[in-house]
This record gives C-alpha cells, structure tokens and sequence, in this order.
C-alpha cells in the first residue's frame, strides 16, 4: 500500500472523501470483501472502489480481498490525523472476521453513513424481514431491458415502516408504479389496513406478487401496464400514495412520476416516493433527471440519501436515494402536458433504452392483398396514405368509433408484453400484426385468446382471424366478456350471467362473480395480468354453477 497514493486519493475527493474513508475503516476491520459488498455498504461507486483499491492493493483470494495486518497498521496511522477521531466505533456487520477496533478516526467511520430515518425501528421487525429475504430470493430474476435491480429485503422492509411512520396509512391506498422489488407485500405485512395496488409490466412479477399474497392471507390488486401507452384505468385518481423505483434515466423517472401522479386521488394532498441514484462521479445526470421532476411542478418535501440498497447496480454505489414529492396546484396540468411526450426510448438498455433509433415498421406495408380500415401504431407516412390511423395508447384507451373488417397493427420491440391486449381491444374479423421479430411461444399467446381469436404466424407477421362464437355456455359467456375487453369485466360478466341464468337478480350475479373471481371488480379486460385472464375461463365455468345465493 502506498501511504502517499492513499492521501492523494482522500485530498482529491474534497469533501467526498467521507465515502472512501468509510470504505477504508471498513477494510480496517480486518475480513474478507468482495467489491459488490463494499459497494453497497459504502453507497460508492464501482469506479470509486476500484480506484481506492488500486493504491490500497489488498491481498485477494479469487474474488474476495483483505487488508494484511501491516497494511492495516499503516492505514490506521494515515487515518488517525481525521478530527473525527473521538466518534465511537461501529463495527459493520458485513466484515466476516473482526478485529479489535482501533480508536483512531479511520475505524471511527466504518458504522456511520448518512442517517437512516427508520433504522431504530427495523430491529423490531426481524421476521419480516427474514420472510422478504425468502421471497425476494424466490422472485423472477430481473430483466435487464426492464433496468431490474432487485433491493435488498432491508430496503424494502424500511420503504413500509417509513411509509407508517410518515404517513397515516390505515384505510389509505398505496399505489406501486412497478413492484419488482416486492415493495407492495412489505407493506401488507407490515400494514395490514393499507389497500395496495401493482402495475407492472411484467407479467411474472404480476404473478408472483398474486401468489405470495394469497399464501399470506391478504390481497393485493395487480394490473397489467406499459407506462408507456397509459395508466390502468382501474388505477387512476384513485390512491393517497404512489411508490415508484424507475429506469434511472431523465425519461423514465419522468413518465414513471407523472403516472404516479396520474394515480393519485386528490394530487395536492397526495405523495409520490421516489427512488434515484446517480454515482457521485455524475452530477448531470442527477440534474437532468431533477430538471424532468421540475418540469412537473414537484415540491422536494424529504430526500433520504443512500436509503435504498441494491443487489447489483454498481455503477451508482448500489444505493439510490429515496425522494417524498408532493403535487402542486401546476402539477396536474404539467402531467397532462408532458405525460404523452416522453417516448418509448425510457430504459438504458435494450431496444427501447434511450440511445435506441426508434423502429421502423419492418415491411414496406401490411403485405399484398390485405387492405386494413384501420392502421395501429407508428407505420411509415407513406404506408397506405389516406387509411384512418390510432396510436397504440389510443388503441387500447378506449374502442375504435368506426366499424372496420380488417386492421393492421405495428408492434415495435421491447411492447410485445401489449399484443394480447391490442388483440382483444379490437372486433375487426382479421387483425394482421407486425413485429420486429417471429414471436417467441406462439401457443402461450394463444391460449387465452383462443375464444376469440385464430393466431398463425409468418415470420414476424402474426395474423389473428376471428372465430365463430363456442356452442358451450361457457364458451359463449367468456366470449361474450372479452368481446367487450374497454368496458368493467364485472358488469360485462354480470349481464352475461343473468342472460345464461335469469334466476339470478343483479345483486345475486354481483355476489356470484365475487366468490368465482374476487380479482374481477373495477377493472377491464385489458387490465388483466395474462395469468388472470387464464383463469377467466374456470372462474366463469364456477359462476354458471355455482348456487344460487341467499
């Protein structure tokens, strides 16, 4: 170790330097690190780890490095200079073999980093955590085009007790703007009273978080969403609070936020929490993504430096910060003007990361001999000029005015996850798709759609030829729903009920519909998570049987 290369790099670092002096009291302490480890628990970035390990230069075993006990002794002496010397020690728990702690200033900061405003309570709630860990260790792996980083079950357990401890939470609801860190059972566990709902692109995570919920005996609502082509009807104005963890770029956090905001029941009284990182090396960046929060008319009401831990994302310390942002009275306007500008290009990675050309619509046209009433999505100019276009948010917001027989639609990729819905938004006979690839598992995309629809697949042109009704009752009742998917599955299903048992009052069908499918209130068809529309058939075979109630 060179003593001089080690009080360059502290003097260099100015007033940062507190971040590498934590990280050098913690090599102090005598175990074994890995570079992953020591980034999480200093909130440093990998580039400022690697620098400080290169004129440290500790003895390594595979992945894993250690300061030799002389090392340690000439560290401590370059250390124990720093004013701090008489703050008490912390030892970190992360260092696998301890030594003695030294009293000098170097040592002084291995426990301290920013303050935690709900670590004091995290003690008490042990079980939760340890129950997080199992399930965050069970979760789909994250998706790299998604920008997944899964936070640690810490993390998560202290979003919910800073949520109480901020916030009067029994009886309010909690919106996740995207849960792949389990954020939403958290909160269940630790706030029973709390309503929660999930949109989330990702069917998996959508899956999962139905499953761990019902094994735990509570309910939280999950509904599909691309971000990108709107919010959930079933989800907006309707929370006193948003949580929401985005793609870290200036566009993600944008659209993330001001769906966020979207989802809130009355703005102004309302919160958005927000996790963002940046390395301490990218100031701008920080600043761009806070230039895309003002542009929303956001009040700054707390930021929680370092709160959130990551397993991974180390080029920004493996932390983000954790923002309470409040509406103002411009807030909603800003929404509404900015919301429908951000693009698809929100990630940092994959087809739709921001450096990505936006696509083009593969084919010149729909193909020879298929003349479609309608073009979805973003087609060429010069494709069939005078034809009726609708975006895709359009698409799926609401039903198409004019009749039409055929349509064909431009899916781009990184939105394949909004096929099955762009299928059942449409009635016309024949719906041609393009893609920007042969689709992967032809067979799982046609089985729930297969009351409605024929899929074969050329290449990456998909067509979808309507079928004839099904003779079955249930056949005909499940097609009577998802030829309706824009309007509430439960009166759709209500009325179809009543028209296949006239039995029933509406009252009686309402109660039927909420023992065969409790998931099914105040939500479309389009809004289904795809594991619930599988389970749209057996829970309308359970209501055609089911008893009459009292």
């Amino acid at each position: 170790m060179e003593r001089e290369g080690v009080a360059g790099l502290l003097a260099g670092a100015g007033v940062d330097a507190r971040r590498h002096r934590r990280a050098l009291a913690l090599l102090c302490e005598g175990g074994w690190w890995t570079l992953a480890d020591l980034v999480r628990a200093t909130a440093t970035s990998r580039r400022g780890v690697e620098a400080l390990l290169r004129v440290v230069s500790p003895e390594r075993s595979g992945e894993r490095f250690r300061l030799a006990p002389e090392q340690i002794r000439d560290l401590r002496a370059l250390l124990d200079d720093d004013p701090a010397a008489a703050t008490p020690v912390v030892p970190h728990p992360a260092a696998a073999t301890p030594v003695v702690p030294h009293p000098g200033a170097g040592s002084s900061l291995a426990g301290l980093g920013p303050a935690d405003p709900v670590g004091h309570l995290l003690p008490g709630y042990g079980q939760v955590v340890e129950r997080l860990e199992k399930l965050v260790a069970g979760a789909p792996r994250g998706r790299h085009v998604l920008d997944h980083v899964a936070a640690t079950p810490e993390t998560v357990v202290r979003r919910a007790l800073l949520l109480g401890a901020r916030f009067w939470l029994p009886g309010a609801r909690l919106l996740c703007v995207g849960d792949h860190d389990l954020t939403s059972l958290a909160v269940k566990m630790i706030h029973p009273g709390t309503e929660v709902t999930v949109a989330d692109v990702d069917e998996r995570i959508l899956a999962y978080i139905d499953e761990q919920a019902q094994a735990l005996g509570f309910t939280v609502r999950t509904l599909w969403a691309d971000l990108r082509l709107g919010l959930p009807p079933a989800a907006r104005g309707q929370a006193d609070l948003a949580l929401t963890d985005p793609p870290y770029t200036p566009e993600g956090v944008g659209l993330f936020v001001a769906r966020a905001v979207e989802g809130l029941r009355e703005p102004e009284e309302g919160r958005v929490l927000l996790a963002y990182g940046a390395s301490e090396r990218t100031p701008m960046l920080a600043l761009k993504v806070q230039n895309s929060l003002h542009e929303l008319n956001l009040c700054y009401e707390a930021v929680y430096p370092d709160f959130n831990r990551y397993f991974g994302a180390e080029a920004i310390g493996s932390a983000a910060d954790l923002y309470i942002l409040r509406p103002t009275t411009k807030t909603r306007p800003a929404v509404a003007a900015r919301v429908d500008r951000y693009g698809t290009g929100i990630y940092t990675q994959g087809p739709q990361s921001v450096e990505s050309r936006p696509a083009a619509a593969g084919a010149a046209d729909p193909g020879p001999g298929f003349e479609p009433g309608v073009l979805v999505g973003d087609w060429p100019k010069d494709v069939l000029p005078g034809t009726p276009r609708a975006r895709l948010a359009t698409w799926l917001a609401k039903p198409y005015a004019a009749a039409h027989d055929r349509a064909a639609v431009f899916v781009p990729a990184g939105l394949e996850a909004a096929l099955p819905r762009l299928l059942l938004a449409t009635r016309a006979g024949h719906v041609r798709v393009r893609l920007a690839e042969p689709p992967r598992d032809l067979d799982a995309l046609a089985e729930p759609l297969s009351p409605v629809y024929r899929l074969t697949a050329g290449g990456a042109v998909l067509d979808a030829v309507r079928v004839d009704p099904p003779a079955d009752a249930t056949g005909r009742l499940l097609r009577a729903i998802l030829d309706n998917a824009h309007g509430k599955l439960a009166n759709t299903w209500r009325e179809g009920l009543i028209r296949a048992r006239p039995e029933l009052t509406k009252k009686q069908a309402r109660a039927v519909i909420g023992e065969a499918a409790p998931w099914a209130g105040e939500v479309t068809v389009l809004e289904l998570p795809l594991h619930r529309l599988r389970d749209l058939r057996p829970a309308v075979a359970a209501s055609l049987g089911a008893p009459v109630p009292a």
